[in-house]
């Protein structure tokens, strides 16, 4: 970059940080030799970038069902994901580089074996309901994920803390063992601060959040209006916000392209270049944790048989389903949930590959003969879960095993289907840290853990794993643990996902995260209309 590039990136800084005025743009950017034109294209780019107050957004997101609450014990979706950091703030946040960041916590620290954590409050911060926060709230957000009645998706991470202090304005946590990466927990929407209420919280009156929510029908719309309190300088932009869950991705699209919505997630692939060109249409895409699985339940024959689910993980061709479903917008999976976005991905241990021979071997040695097994399937999984369930029961029958796919519903596929069918399609928008993401869908008695798994050997790993402060040995730990879900587990993970949404020009926004779809799910926070 020479120093006519360098000037001009400075200035549109200056004019992204409301700094500078068009007129002295334009001046500057001639004095350094830069064409009338070309200057106020920048200007108009640069200007866009800058984040303003006001105008009314409208998201649309292919997730929701009319079983949807806002407890924050009970987020299964994306949909309630992005509404829940609407409405609630948690103790830190990951912002678009992935980097762990202070939000109702203003620092944390931890002893020297990571099993004491303590957490600094934020003073001044006001609910919803007008109650300033304090320590209690948060002590008592928390605790709604502990207990033995608990059934929260957040309880694992609870289950391992033994005690709780409040000194002042600050909590300590103290664990049952260390866990270097503890803070990154408490990103998770399910970990939003409620005002305390009758030793429990009242998550109806939400948090400190940006936006106070005016009006709900689960799973069709909600209906925001900006917090004219919140604490948080530079964000929640918007005067209000309308949220849509439209599941059907036809549907979803044309309201973008009918001008209905300003944005929505989960664009169907196979269309992506059409709607590319389509004028005023922004198509943005990112690589991260997402990925689509199809879970069995391992307790429940004939799936809790070992040699029958390592047949059905050689009876997938993934990179058709690749090729067919993502059309290219993703990688093959290996049949665990630590893909490329993670720290301690394994990338040497070997590929689960299509091999209709082997899946017949497996097969055979699983005893269970000329059986027929029901595959449970919506695209209210993910857009294209269907025909990836057909192409799945193609390659299935060049192994003679034979696969019937059963189209479910999209409305209560989450409440219905999920978890309760012993084979369906499912996705995992994934999480920041391998130990969120095993703990939360693989360790024994998570609400999440979606195929009963439980391995006395993978279960010691993972606690140690937490623990262990020691690069090198953590890698290997975690390396064990995608092998034994690679040949063990009862989930099928044939792919790696993409997210990719699109947006008119009218909205707009700074950096990206793509931990999650919809700039981590806080876009209601961090995006604005221009």
């Amino acid at each position: 970059m020479d120093a006519q590039d360098r000037h001009a990136k400075w200035l549109i800084g200056q004019v992204e940080k409301g700094r500078m005025s068009r007129r002295e743009f334009l001046g500057r950017t001639a004095a350094i030799g830069v064409a009338a034109n070309l200057g106020a294209g920048l200007f108009s780019k640069a200007q866009a970038a800058t984040p303003k107050k006001g105008g009314h957004m409208r998201l649309a997101m292919g997730h929701g069902a009319t079983s949807d609450t806002l407890n924050p014990a009970t987020l299964t979706n994306g949909l309630q994901w992005v509404v829940a950091y609407g409405v609630a703030n948690t103790l830190t946040e990951l912002d678009a580089q992935g980097n762990l960041v202070g939000s109702l916590a203003t620092e944390w620290s931890s002893s020297p074996d990571a099993k004491v954590w303590t957490f600094k409050l934020r003073d001044g911060v006001e609910f919803h309901n007008g109650k300033t926060m304090t320590a209690e709230d948060v002590v008592a957000s928390l605790n709604y994920h502990r207990g033995e009645e608990s059934t929260s998706v957040g309880k694992p991470v609870m289950e391992a803390v033994e005690e709780i202090k409040i000194d002042g304005n600050t909590i300590a946590m103290t664990l049952v063992s260390g866990n270097a990466d503890f803070p990154f927990n408490f990103n998770e929407a399910t970990f939003g601060i409620y005002p305390a209420k009758d030793n429990t919280i009242d998550w109806q009156a939400g948090g400190s959040g940006g936006y106070i929510l005016k009006s709900e029908k689960p799973g069709q719309r909600y209906e925001f209006e900006r917090n004219p309190n919140y604490w948080k300088d530079g964000a929640a932009h918007p005067d209000s916000i309308e949220v849509h869950s439209i599941t059907d991705p036809a549907a979803r699209q044309n309201a973008l392209i009918t001008g209905e919505v300003d944005c929505i997630d989960r664009v169907e692939l196979k269309t992506l270049a059409l709607m590319s060109r389509k004028p005023g249409i922004v198509i943005e895409e990112g690589a991260g944790p997402l990925h689509y699985t199809f879970p069995m339940l391992t307790k429940i024959a004939p799936f809790d048989s070992v040699e029958m689910r390592k047949a059905m993980k050689h009876a997938i061709n993934r990179q058709e389903i690749v090729d067919k479903i993502l059309f290219g917008h993703g990688v093959v999976g290996n049949d665990h949930p630590i893909g490329p976005s993670y720290r301690y991905h394994a990338a040497d241990i070997e590929q689960n590959s299509y091999d209709p021979d082997k899946a017949r071997h497996h097969w055979e040695k699983s005893g269970l003969g000329d059986i027929t097994v029901d595959l449970s399937a919506s695209d209210a999984a993910y857009s294209g879960a269907l025909d990836a369930a057909v192409l799945f029961q193609a390659s299935a029958q060049e192994a003679g095993i034979n696969i019937n796919v059963v189209r479910e519903p999209n409305d209560g596929y989450w409440s219905d289907v999920w978890m309760k069918k012993p084979w369906c399609a499912s996705y995992w928008g994934g999480y920041p840290t391998e130990d969120t993401m095993l703990s939360t869908g693989f360790a024994p008695g998570a609400a999440w853990n979606d195929t009963q798994w439980d391995h006395p050997k993978f279960n010691e790993l993972l606690v140690q794993a937490r623990a262990e402060l020691d690069e090198g040995l953590r890698a290997e730990m975690y390396r064990d643990i995608q092998v034994i879900l690679r040949d063990e587990g009862g989930n099928i993970v044939p792919m790696f996902a993409n997210e990719v949404h699109a947006r008119n020009e009218k909205i707009a926004h700074g950096d990206l995260s793509w931990v999650r779809g919809f700039d981590g799910r806080r876009i209601m926070d961090r995006w604005w209309m221009v």
